[in-house]
């Protein structure tokens, strides 16, 4: 069955799917669309009025006072040209209003399907990468709905009813203006279909690693600042910038410049296919004494030569947009189609505070080796737990596990005697308090900061959280205390005082398991004996899960856990380990060696 609906959903063109994130306004959508094949055939009228006229002052030329019908029908062209424009904004209102709906259903669902997906999922794919491909992406299909497809529309009618008028006269004069549709038809296919479709795709994904390339060298621009160094020190940016740009001038200069050169010169000269034709079947109308009927006939198609090359200025609009917006689905659908936690359908409720990892594997995606290779360990309920051990030995990546955000590969990982897959997410969440590194706060409030941990949280409790966390003095220097805003007028914290903050939002969360990842890294000794301090309120009675490469950090936890590429090699206590003459023992050695050197260096400074 799964595979039947997964084959069903291939087979859908690019414009089901799009009018499948409409919702409520595919009515509205389609109520455009008939308003436009109606604007189109009311745009046509005046041709034809205009052709009538012709006729007429031909029938009685060259007493042209004769013909009496010709202001008529001036009337009567002007009636039906500002009905077509008042039709068609009426056309276009209702697909601006249906596109604008449904780009914001794009996001919206977008965002959705992000809020299931793995936390470790937005550690591979950017900030910047994600919001080109949602966010741009869908105000591309703005163009599409609210222009293109009204015009495909209104187009295709113009045809239909063209090809009825071209061949009601005379089908040889008929023949010689569609010429010039049918050159621009073939140049178009040649810039956008077969291989040539690819080519796009590729552009756009050029168009995207630059999104994220940029991105990345924004938040690296103080570092080249530092080093005095040009914007192409940053070889990835400089290397996406050029690769957009050769994929770029490979297909407008490469493949569309002779075709679209073509369109645009056939487009523009329908009219000098009729001029041959008519100069063929002259003689003919002059021996068989049509003459009038003839110049009639050449009247009529000389006016709807004109009609020829709006129609295919139009389709050439047209087939651009649904090209991109192709493309800007292709786009959608790798945010859509991210990886989401599987939540089980009879969640279980952990029992207590305990972490255990039994027998748990986990690789990368992509990675050849994995992270974590048949790790197993317990965490009792209140205990202090410390991973420590090389860069790369897995201890980010075991504390991750515990949180879903990504799932071992093997093993399990259990909450509370519970395996965190058959937990509900949100349960599993409001079990563990985070405290990283590189705590992210928000252009808000330090109130709003704080209180993210916990939303229906009263003023009073905030200000106890921060005052925990050993925020008294940042509030103290604030123009507005805890309300002041994290970015305006010039305000902002180090960091060191943006951890202090990040772990007031811990402890406000006040959840009974608490992970701390190389919290004190980079804090100044001033700033690291406050958190410390902070950590004594935040860990008190809780289990907690520590990762630390600051030794002296870990000395006092009840169980030492050394991970080295992958795998544990050594547990037990500070005592244990450092008497245990292994991995530990080696790191808490050089780890001694090089406080000594640093009191050394300062002492000879001093």
């Amino acid at each position: 069955m799964a595979v039947n609906e997964e084959k069903k959903a291939k087979k859908q063109s690019d414009l089901s799917v799009l009018l499948g994130y409409t919702g409520s306004y595919r009515k509205l959508t389609y109520l455009g669309l008939f308003l436009s094949a109606i604007a189109m055939i009311l745009g046509m009228a005046p041709y034809i009025c205009i052709w009538l006229a012709a006729r007429d002052l031909i029938a009685v030329a060259p007493d042209w006072t004769a013909a009496s019908g010709i202001s008529r029908y001036g009337v009567m062209a002007f009636v039906f040209a500002v009905s077509g424009i008042v039709v068609y904004f009426a056309a276009l209102m209702c697909t601006h209003l249906a596109a604008f709906r449904t780009a914001g259903n794009i996001r919206k669902q977008g965002m959705e399907h992000l809020m299931k997906t793995p936390l470790g999922f937005f550690d591979s794919n950017a900030s910047g990468l994600l919001r080109n491909r949602l966010d741009g992406a869908a105000a591309e299909t703005e163009t599409l709905l609210a222009h293109n497809l009204a015009d495909i529309v209104g187009t295709i009618t113009m045809f239909v009813s063209m090809l009825v008028l071209m061949f009601v006269f005379d089908w040889r004069m008929g023949a010689a203006c569609l010429l010039a549709a049918l050159i621009s038809v073939i140049s178009l296919y040649s810039m956008m279909g077969g291989k040539n479709a690819s080519l796009m795709a590729e552009y756009q994904a050029a168009q995207d690693v630059m999104s994220k390339a940029g991105t990345e060298y924004v938040r690296g621009i103080p570092v080249v600042k530092v080093f005095q160094q040009t914007v192409y020190s940053f070889k990835a940016f400089r290397q996406a910038i050029e690769d957009y740009s050769t994929k770029a001038e490979r297909y407008t200069d490469g493949v569309c410049r002779t075709p679209q050169a073509v369109n645009l010169t056939f487009t523009e000269a329908a009219f000098v296919f009729l001029v041959p034709a008519a100069l063929l079947l002259a003689p003919g109308a002059l021996a068989g004494g049509n003459l009038t009927v003839f110049i009639t006939n050449f009247a009529f198609y000389a006016v709807f030569s004109a009609v020829v090359s709006t129609a295919l200025a139009k389709i050439m609009f047209s087939a651009s947009g649904m090209m991109l917006a192709s493309t800007a689905l292709g786009r959608i659908n790798l945010v859509m189609s991210a990886p989401t936690l599987e939540v089980t359908a009879n969640p279980k409720k952990p029992k207590d505070n305990s972490v255990t990892f039994r027998d748990v594997s986990f690789t990368y995606d992509g990675a050849e080796l994995p992270a974590l290779d048949h790790v197993s360990f317990k965490v009792k309920p209140g205990e202090t737990v410390a991973l420590v051990g090389p860069s790369g030995g897995g201890k980010t990546t075991a504390a991750s596990l515990i949180p879903r955000f990504w799932d071992v590969t093997s093993g399990s990982v259990e909450v509370g005697g519970v395996d965190v897959r058959q937990t509900d997410p949100h349960v599993l969440m409001d079990q563990v308090a985070f405290v990283f590194q590189n705590n992210h706060l928000f252009k808000a409030s330090i109130l709003d900061n704080v209180r993210a941990a916990r939303p229906d949280a009263s003023r009073e409790e905030v200000a106890a959280a921060l005052s925990a966390a050993q925020c008294d003095d940042i509030l103290a220097k604030l123009p507005d205390g805890m309300d002041t805003v994290l970015g305006s007028k010039g305000t902002y914290l180090s960091g060191g005082e943006q951890q202090r903050v990040a772990l007031a939002r811990a402890i406000l969360k006040d959840a009974p398991i608490v992970v701390l990842d190389e919290a004190t890294a980079f804090a100044d000794p001033e700033n690291e004996a406050l958190i410390q301090k902070a950590f004594a309120v935040l860990t008190r009675g809780r289990t907690v899960i520590m990762i630390a490469h600051r030794l002296s950090t870990v000395v006092g936890a009840d169980q030492i856990i050394v991970l080295d590429a992958g795998h544990v090699v050594e547990s037990g206590t500070h005592e244990a380990l450092v008497n245990g003459n292994g991995l530990y023992a080696r790191m808490w050695a050089d780890y001694n060696r090089a406080v000594q050197w640093r009191i050394a260096s300062e002492g000879e400074a001093e």
